[in-house]
């Protein structure tokens, strides 16, 4: 049996893509109504976090429980991925014990090489290139809140990091259009931008990529591990703040979100989480059913 992974959203299909969507929002359905679901009964999941984050561990964790299944938490203190034992003798112990392994860490090559070397299926809980997971939530909400999303615009604003390029694969992958606005030097991979240019616009101003968008997206202006640049990027990204005055740039029913968590008063005003147009708690909370949706199509055959 061949086993997939989930690195990047390319690893399926824009099939597949849309239909573990659907999928996720009658996993969602059934939660709500509270019936018993649990098709992962005795699998067990290693959850490895060299980056540390609330709402993957919950989701992942939550998600697991609620399938009948359990998730196991590695912390950096418990592993040495990378430190000491190659990551291709890591992947094949871990694996030889359990059924499926969710990653979160800086390298992405890591996440490569250990998949490479895994029995079980890999799934990328973010890495610093990608983070397929958010998107797969990113997605089912539009889907819930708008419906398809081929065809529109949607507009990334801030730093060309891995949200960005998992939003670029999205472009792709759901056939819509994509403008990216960052400041000088903080461009996106300009490869990935580069194999999706019929797709892709990259400006410096917020306002032309907003004008006439469905979407508005944003994230922190310094990541986990770019904390040191946090004042100096506070200048760069000066005037690439998301407000309701930049959302009234966009198409009347246009949404906004953040993958949280979100920065008050730096990449969001202070009053946008609260703004009518927000969805970020809806998209918070569908990390847990795009993932269980996710987990299904990995291990249910």
């Amino acid at each position: 049996m061949t086993i997939r992974h989930f690195l990047t959203l390319n690893d399926l299909s824009s099939t597949e893509l849309r239909r573990l969507i659907r999928r996720a929002s009658e996993l969602k359905a059934i939660r709500n109504r509270g019936e018993v679901y649990e098709p992962l009964k005795s699998k067990v999941m290693s959850m490895i976090f060299e980056k540390s984050s609330t709402r993957t561990r919950v989701s992942f964790e939550a998600g697991m429980a609620q399938f009948g299944g359990h998730a196991m938490f590695l912390s950096p203190r418990d592993t040495q991925l990378g430190r000491g034992e190659p990551i291709s003798d890591s992947a094949k112990v871990i694996s030889s014990m359990v059924d499926v392994v969710m990653i979160r860490t800086f390298s992405h090559q890591l996440v490569v090489d250990f998949a490479a070397n895994s029995s079980v299926p890999v799934i990328n809980a973010l890495t610093d290139e990608y983070h397929p997971c958010q998107l797969l939530a990113d997605m089912q909400t539009y889907f819930e809140h708008r419906g398809e999303i081929q065809g529109k615009t949607v507009t990334w604003i801030g730093d060309g990091n891995n949200m960005c390029h998992s939003y670029i694969n999205a472009a792709k992958l759901f056939d819509f259009k994509l403008n990216i606005a960052c400041p000088e030097g903080f461009d996106p991979n300009m490869a990935l931008v580069e194999e999706n240019k019929e797709r892709v616009m990259i400006t410096r101003s917020p306002q032309e990529a907003a004008t006439g968008s469905d979407l508005i997206v944003t994230d922190v202006w310094a990541s986990m591990g770019q904390e040191e640049e946090q004042k100096e990027r506070e200048k760069q990204f000066s005037g690439f703040q998301v407000s309701p005055t930049l959302m009234d740039l966009a198409n009347k029913d246009a949404l906004f979100m953040h993958c949280l968590p979100a920065h008050r008063g730096e990449e969001i005003s202070v009053d946008m989480m609260d703004d009518p147009r927000s969805v970020v708690f809806d998209e918070a909370e569908n990390r847990l059913h795009a993932q269980k949706a996710l987990l299904e199509f990995l291990l249910v055959k």
